[in-house]
């Protein structure tokens, strides 16, 4: 299977600090990487200036079968802040992820429209999410990947947006995302013919702001204060307290430093909220 997930850049440059964490030699955890290279296990995608990596989205690890190669993949998978997909069957993982999805689906079909903080946060917190003190998501805004989800304190996500979270979306304290934001973690491969679904993680620090109608895919990793404009397109990584805009993502500008404001998005017209 070619479905993959993002796990980070350069992945080969650091084998020698993951043989020194698995107890073995870089000589054989570089052969094992090259194994799981051409056996589907790992992917890599070079760009400009950096290798992207990938693991196998689909949760192939009883089918791998050198042992190494197997521990491997499980301590790589175990750093993705996503959930894998499990080898469908008659089993625990399979009825685990059944139950997930339809517990999601209920919240964006009924759940999300009820106008109760406490009620929406319980069932996503049941659902697997982890939601920090004082943050708050808006009705009618609807989640994938509910137990990929993590956002800090004091955060706010606006009415009517989109959060794809199946690669894993964190987000910091002090956050503020607008209405009507598209936040998706995942894609497809356009020079494959199957199709293959490809993923990864989102990241917004601390004391971002994510302005009304703004895309983040996969790969966009908001840095703490920086502010993305309305309508921007992000798929990459944008530095602190930076200001972008446009479908590029270009910088306009900088914010001030030193902030230490609240959100406090929970407690504005609770009741309608």
């Amino acid at each position: 299977m070619k479905h993959r997930m993002m796990h980070s850049h350069d992945l080969r440059q650091r084998l020698p600090e993951y043989a020194r964490k698995m107890g073995v030699s870089a000589e054989e955890l570089e052969s094992t990487y090259a194994w799981m290279l051409e056996n589907d296990v790992c992917f890599e995608t070079p760009m400009k200036d950096k290798t992207l990596c990938f693991i196998s989205y689909l949760n192939i690890e009883p089918r791998i079968e050198p042992p190494l190669a197997r521990r491997f993949y499980r301590l790589l998978a175990n750093e993705t802040p996503g959930a894998l997909i499990p080898l469908y069957g008659i089993n625990w993982p399979t009825l685990r992820d059944r139950m997930l999805r339809t517990w999601e689906q209920a919240y964006n079909i009924l759940i999300c429209k009820i106008p109760s903080h406490t009620l929406r946060l319980l069932w996503l917190r049941v659902g697997g999410a982890k939601i920090g003190k004082g943050s708050s998501v808006w009705r009618n805004t609807e989640i994938l990947g509910v137990d990929g989800l993590r956002i800090g304190n004091d955060s706010t996500v606006g009415w009517h947006c989109q959060l794809d979270a199946r690669g894993g979306l964190i987000i910091g304290d002090h956050v503020t995302i607008a209405s009507h934001v598209l936040i998706i973690a995942g894609g497809h491969d356009l020079k494959a013919p199957e199709f293959w679904a490809v993923g990864g993680p989102v990241f917004v620090r601390d004391y971002a702001w994510i302005a009304s109608r703004a895309l983040l895919s996969f790969g966009a990793d908001i840095g703490e204060g920086a502010v993305v404009g309305g309508g921007s397109v992000v798929s990459k990584a944008i530095p602190p307290y930076a200001i972008v805009s446009g479908p590029n993502a270009e910088i306009k500008g900088e914010r001030a430093r030193g902030l230490n404001y609240k959100v406090g998005g929970k407690g504005l017209f609770t009741l309608f909220h």
